[in-house]
């Protein structure tokens, strides 16, 4: 939004007005916090699968493999890797909607 508000005041030779500026800070705040408080949650939910990953793996692959230390690891990793793999090209599809709707929107 900053980058706009920019834009805008070079395209009319004027620089942004006080209210501008602020509405841009206030966005971009706005933005930032969403950021942090999105990553934050993100983490405590990483962190609660990842114990009902091991446990999962504990309670009932290592008791049915005897031996299976290096295979219950390896399973465990795969597991989280395809699970951050399908979130994050889930996410990453619903960000291209997005900014293809805003894109859309502001051609109007």
């Amino acid at each position: 939004m900053i980058d706009r508000v920019c834009i805008i005041g070079w395209m009319t030779k004027e620089e942004p007005t006080k209210n501008e500026r602020e509405k841009a800070f206030h966005e971009e705040l706005v933005s930032q916090l969403l950021t942090l408080a999105t990553s934050g949650f993100g983490l405590v939910a990483a962190l609660a699968w990842n114990e009902t990953i091991q446990k999962f793996v504990k309670d009932y692959v290592e008791p049915n493999i005897p031996g299976s230390g290096i295979f219950s690891r390896l399973l465990y990793a795969l597991i989280i890797t395809f699970v951050a793999v399908l979130i994050t090209y889930q996410l990453s599809k619903l960000s291209a909607k997005l900014q293809a709707r805003r894109e859309k929107e502001s051609d109007k």
